[in-house]
């Protein structure tokens, strides 16, 4: 009979150890980030007030759950893929990671090393896709942050052009996990109008900002209000899609 317990208890701590042994060499998930200036990470010291919603997004997400934000400002898909930064972050991709895609702001640039036409824009979206998917990680689509622009109290969303209308057509037809981060930030703004809406984007007065000492009336990208609401954005939007558990301390964070 002691036996018999001995051998019970013997199984039963090699089965603890071999669980435990698995889940010390599971690799956690990362979310790496390709995008422009709105998702880019930012250091005071050299850039000042300005906030990226990449640099946000550990705020808001598991701590098991690393956040590699190879953002930068004034990229576009065919700018980020030329320059071999897409390449880098594929190297960095895992099966299991997942790959956050947002780009628009700069390929609707009339500067010949960043604009894409719309079908070169779909051509490089769907390169993206189809090479995360190869590495057997988890393409995500977002639409581009809002450009904040009032005329007669109305916000007016012209200067995207039909860049998000891209994208969620590509989500559509290739089955491609969205969050449609335009529309989330666009009813967003329209409802805080156009005086509340200001201190999420970068609109400083003299003084405030050693980087820009004569101030800045800048209505595309975020002081950190702006750059955490956006971040919240996403990090609910994997949530949705049932790809990310949020922080414990989400909602104290949001308060």
């Amino acid at each position: 009979m002691f036996k018999i317990e001995m051998k019970k208890i013997i199984y039963l701590l090699l089965g603890v150890f071999v669980v435990s042994s698995f889940k010390a060499t599971e690799k956690p998930v990362k979310i790496l980030i390709a995008g422009d200036s709105t998702a880019q990470s930012y250091k005071e010291e050299r850039d000042g007030l300005i906030r990226g919603w990449g640099q946000m997004l550990p705020l808001y997400i598991d701590s098991q759950t690393t956040v590699v934000n190879h953002a930068i400002g004034g990229r576009s898909t065919k700018s980020f893929i030329a320059e071999g930064r897409w390449e880098r972050l594929l190297s960095e991709t895992d099966a299991g990671d997942i790959v956050l895609i947002q780009f628009g702001h700069n390929d609707s640039s009339t500067r010949p090393e960043r604009h894409a036409s719309y079908q070169q824009y779909e051509e490089n979206l769907l390169k993206m896709i189809r090479e995360v998917r190869q590495k057997k990680a988890i393409p995500v689509l977002l639409t581009s942050v809002v450009m904040r622009t009032f005329v007669n109290g109305n916000l007016v969303d012209d200067r995207l052009k039909g860049y998000p209308v891209i994208m969620r057509k590509i989500a559509r037809e290739h089955q491609v996990d969205l969050i449609d981060i335009n529309l989330r930030t666009r009813d967003f703004i329209t409802m805080l109008g156009d005086e509340a809406s200001k201190p999420y984007y970068r609109w400083v007065e003299p003084g405030m900002d050693p980087v820009k000492p004569e101030g800045v009336k800048d209505n595309t990208h975020m002081m950190e209000k702006g750059a955490r609401q956006v971040a919240l954005f996403v990090a609910e939007g994997l949530r949705e899609l049932d790809l990310l558990k949020l922080s414990r301390n989400f909602n104290e964070i949001n308060e």
